[in-house]
């Protein structure tokens, strides 16, 4: 593909490098650096004039390091003539902090504030996947394309899980309730909800089951897992409820704090995940951690937007 080019972040370089692979690029020539006070220097190491330039940084680890670098990435880009640069944001940091809630108005809407820095340092165009919330999308004057990773897990499912024709799919939270929905209707199978409440972030009060999980294999669906409090205890509650076998499948595990010990001491069969961020270290310390690879997704949706074709056809489909 002549006129493109891929640079990686520091978050999660074995994704881009997979990326680029698909594609059959190379990852472009860039130097990432601090100065002993920690600021970010960025050095892009060859031409971009003219170019679609395309730069891959997920929201993770050293979150905000790593938010720093992209916005001088794009800037860069942008300030040495690319015609177009498109941050490839596979876990969009700071999601969760979408809205105000009733409870401490003077809450910041930190999300809005993330779309408008990424706007504002040079970004044309931006690719994620499975936002927290897909108001996000608003909060750009920018075109976002958020891919679903619906379906690679759909074919997660169908490969992995025996018994899946008499699975239940369950959303640990209310607000989970169309992602849960959209993946039991295309599998033709039930769906149950668990109600929660929280009295602060991060920690869970009570859980009250809505479904019938008895004598079923019970799939619990979310976009993100951080400290697994939720998950944890939602499924107790469905082995309690009468459910054979738990799964949890999650498109981005965050597992900071007590998650992996939490996961381990849980009933869970496997929790799956997809590397849009890395999970090679917490494989190690958690043997029910598995990943399905979204590089293909990401790659396709590049391609596609390079060629100025749809990306649409990503939404129900796995590319081969």
């Amino acid at each position: 593909m002549p006129n493109i080019k891929i640079f990686s972040g520091s978050s999660h370089p074995d994704l881009s490098q997979k990326i680029a692979d698909r594609l059959g690029l190379e990852l472009g020539k860039v130097v990432t650096k601090k100065f002993s006070n920690q600021e970010t220097c960025v050095e892009i190491g060859e031409s971009v004039r003219g170019e679609d330039v395309y730069i891959v940084q997920s929201g993770c680890g050293e979150i905000n390091d790593n938010l720093m670098e992209l916005l001088i990435m794009i800037n860069a880009c942008k300030i040495a003539s690319a015609s177009r640069v498109t941050a490839v944001i596979p876990c969009f940091p700071y999601a969760r902090q979408d809205k105000k809630d009733k409870v401490g108005s003077r809450a910041p809407i930190s999300a809005k504030l993330v779309a408008n820095m990424l706007s504002v340092s040079g970004a044309d165009h931006i690719i994620t996947m499975d936002l927290h919330a897909s108001q996000i999308q608003g909060f750009f004057d920018i075109p976002v394309d958020n891919l679903y990773a619906e379906p690679a897990v759909l074919k997660w499912i169908k490969e992995n899980i025996l018994e899946w024709k008499n699975c239940i799919i369950v959303s640990p939270d209310a607000g989970g309730a169309k992602r849960v929905t959209s993946i039991a209707d295309r599998l033709n199978v039930d769906f149950a909800l668990i109600h929660k409440e929280r009295k602060k972030a991060n920690e869970v009060d009570r859980m009250v089951l809505v479904g019938d999980v008895r004598d079923r294999v019970a799939i619990l669906v979310d976009d993100m897992a951080d400290t697994c409090g939720t998950i944890c205890h939602a499924a107790d509650k469905l082995i309690s409820a009468g459910a054979t076998k738990v799964y949890a499948i999650l498109t981005h595990g965050i597992f900071s704090g007590p998650a992996i010990s939490r996961i381990n001491n849980a009933c869970f069969e496997a929790v799956v995940v997809t590397n849009t961020i890395p999970q090679e270290e917490k494989m190690k310390h958690c043997p029910k951690i598995q990943v399905i690879d979204i590089s293909m997704i990401l790659a396709e949706a590049i391609r596609r937007t390079h060629n100025g074709e749809s990306v649409s056809y990503l939404f129900s489909h796995v590319p081969l």
